[in-house]
């Protein structure tokens, strides 16, 4: 029989890929047929796209508190039948109105399911083994654009792309909603005394702190930086002299590196602080963006890119995950993870249309990987100042645990 936390980071690990794949990762392949037949630009087609989440980054924290004080079961769950109903409306929709709206449902979905209300019910669920569950719950989530990006190409190919927004709307109700409520219940916890130590802080206590603020925009700076790549890296190879082939090939080295740097994570540092390896994360993007600017002429850099990129992205994903309960404690987690995530959504949001708008200019090639290189070193300089031994007056107590 399955322990608990087994059953939970299994059940977690099928929705996370699930959800991840229809909501976030099937557009990027679906997206040329959409513009086709609605008859609308990319710029249309990927406002909607961007608009979802900045709806996600609002309904963040309120999210994340309610799986705080009731659990994720019914939470998730609730994000199951909205992903369903967003789905089948993006499936059915005939105008740019309709398209839009259909983003909007999608977004509060995105809230509900994806990582921060995973990570919450986590927290919720395994509370002693939370930091490892949430590792091990990336490493199998970080295979859902390998699987997704294929299927959807495939299903597309054979149904066109609203039967492929339906199946995968039959795929939320079919399997990820009872999967979600076969979460369980969660065990009530003990009341907290007015004599009792505290070992944690509350949403309104934590954001009065710089601590929060520092990391806060630490965070969103590294969102900002790959959600640009992901829209806009290959473009920006070719523009760098690389054929398509070898783009496409040498960005594929990205999926495989971040699984790779969450087992490492799992592995070499499963015994250190999440303040400790996220000085590593932090300070590994400014090097491969560097030589990016560089020398993105020559394949050998963009590898070297590549690899330090996604390594990155992948371990990034663990200490978002992992540093708020380590730095805040686990009582408010949900509140203070959604607080946290909010401005780095709306950074994933701004990210490719920034990037586009640098792209399309004069020398586009070498200004983007230098801008990014200079968002690199400023969330780096923030984080290290979030981290670095304070005094007591100046952060959480549990900062210092």
């Amino acid at each position: 029989m399955l322990s608990p936390a087994r059953k939970t980071i299994g059940i977690l690990a099928f929705t996370q890929i699930a959800s991840w794949g229809s909501l976030y990762y099937a557009f990027a392949v679906l997206a040329p047929a959409i513009q086709r037949e609605l008859g609308i630009g990319a710029e249309t087609a990927f406002a909607a796209f961007s608009w979802s989440l900045l709806v996600a980054g609002v309904a963040a924290t309120p999210v994340g508190a309610l799986v705080d004080r009731h659990g994720g079961r019914y939470v998730m769950a609730a994000g199951s039948l909205a992903s369903a109903l967003g789905l089948a409306w993006l499936a059915s929709c005939a105008t740019p109105a309709s398209y839009f709206g259909a983003w909007t449902l999608i977004g509060l979905a995105m809230a509900l399911t994806l990582y921060e209300a995973a990570f919450a019910t986590i927290n919720r669920k395994i509370e002693a083994g939370a930091p490892r569950a949430i590792s091990t719950l990336t490493l199998f989530a970080g295979f859902a654009s390998t699987i997704f990006w294929p299927l959807t190409l495939a299903i597309d190919a054979r149904l066109g792309w609203r039967d492929t927004f339906l199946l995968y709307a039959a795929l939320q109700l079919a399997a990820c909603l009872p999967l979600h409520l076969w979460l369980g219940r969660d065990a009530p916890r003990p009341p907290v005394y007015a004599d009792a130590p505290r070992d944690s802080h509350t949403l309104a206590e934590a954001i009065r702190h710089r601590v929060f603020w520092k990391l806060a925009l630490a965070f969103s700076a590294n969102v900002f930086i790959f959600s640009a790549l992901a829209a806009h890296l290959i473009p920006l190879l070719r523009l760098l002299g690389h054929s398509a082939s070898t783009a496409v090939l040498l960005a594929a080295l990205v999926g495989p590196m971040q699984v790779a740097g969450r087992i490492g994570e799992r592995t070499l540092a499963r015994d250190r602080a999440p303040q400790v390896v996220g000085r590593f994360v932090f300070a590994t993007l400014p090097f491969g963006l560097l030589a990016l600017a560089l020398l993105g002429t020559r394949a050998w850099a963009v590898a070297l890119f590549c690899v330090l990129y996604g390594m990155s992205n992948g371990v990034l994903t663990i200490i978002r995950g992992t540093l708020p309960r380590a730095l805040f404690g686990p009582r408010h987690y949900g509140a203070i993870t959604g607080a946290l995530a909010a401005p780095s959504l709306l950074s994933k949001a701004a990210g490719p249309l920034i990037g586009a708008a640098i792209l399309s200019g004069a020398a586009g090639q070498v200004v983007l990987p230098l801008a990014l290189f200079g968002c690199a070193l400023a969330s780096l300089l923030l984080y290290l100042s979030a981290v670095k031994p304070v005094r007591a007056a100046d952060v959480p107590d549990t900062a210092q645990a």
